[in-house]
């Protein structure tokens, strides 16, 4: 299997179900409450060492008990934590709503931030990096190592040369309505000349994969959704297990959106059984 790196943030949620949607100047009571292993960078990197892959985790903790218990969580399930550096503070943590659908609302308590990224990424060897930051100043960097590795990077950022990548990856919900109607022309202003695919995921409606040449589509598994946090991370995960793998694009997005309705349809992240079954 391969050497993937991924950097992004890595935090405790603290979800919350709810027993109806959230509406404007509702009062809800909580049906449970739960802390969980959560961020992008985790919420990537869990399945794809559950997958078999060597995953090193590049990301920021503080140095309170949230951060010694989010880095047990990591090692517990063999992601490689040597890309974690501690920071003086807290560490990064989420408020997550769930609603009896399973739509997830995310408020963002805390970030934890580091000053020497950029250097860090310098010393990266691996066969994929997959990066999940917002952090600026990281283009250099990728566009180094995408000439030895396949780099996938999550939008936004949207910035013009912002991510150097092969493939972008977004929600549909998160880009811009001109993005949407263009998103090739639009990607490229974003990864240039590296660009192969821009990948948008829709929800329930599954993912297109958008190229120079071609537009494919992918329908979504039909599933209830229990809860839908970190499902777009796990996606990205199949996405990029599936391109390590050779596969084309049409089947390495079709793995994609299985990946992502198997997280939609249970709480947390998928099982490693559940993962391995999708192989």
């Amino acid at each position: 299997m391969a050497r993937i790196v991924v950097v992004g943030s890595v935090a405790e949620d603290e979800v919350l179900s709810l027993p109806e949607p959230l509406r404007e100047g509702n009062h809800l009571e909580a049906t449970s409450r739960e802390r969980r292993l959560g961020g992008g960078a985790a919420n990537t990197a869990v399945p794809l060492r559950h997958a078999g892959h060597e995953v090193v985790v590049v990301s920021p903790l503080g140095t309170d008990e949230r951060g010694d218990w989010l880095l047990g969580e990591l090692q517990a399930v063999g992601v490689d934590t040597s890309g974690i550096v501690r920071v003086a503070g807290e560490s990064t943590r989420s408020v997550v709503l769930v609603d009896p659908g399973g739509e997830r609302t995310v408020v963002n308590v805390h970030r934890a931030r580091e000053e020497r990224l950029r250097e860090r990424l310098e010393k990266i060897e691996c066969d994929a990096l997959y990066v999940r930051s917002r952090e600026p100043d990281l283009a250099e960097r990728m566009a180094t190592i995408a000439h030895r590795a396949t780099v996938v990077a999550h939008m936004p950022p949207l910035g013009r040369g912002a991510r150097p990548a092969h493939v972008l990856v977004g929600s549909e919900s998160d880009l811009p309505e001109p993005f949407v109607g263009d998103p090739w022309d639009a990607g490229e202003g974003i990864a240039g000349s590296l660009l192969r695919w821009v990948v948008m995921t829709m929800g329930a409606h599954g993912a297109e994969a958008v190229s120079a040449e071609e537009r494919i589509a992918a329908p979504a598994p039909s599933v209830t959704a229990v809860d839908t946090t970190g499902a777009g991370d796990v996606f990205a995960a199949g996405l990029v297990h599936a391109l390590l793998d050779e596969r084309p694009m049409a089947q390495s997005l079709d793995t994609a959106v299985a990946w992502g309705a198997a997280a939609a349809a249970c709480r947390g992240l998928p099982a490693r059984e559940a993962i391995r079954g999708l192989l």
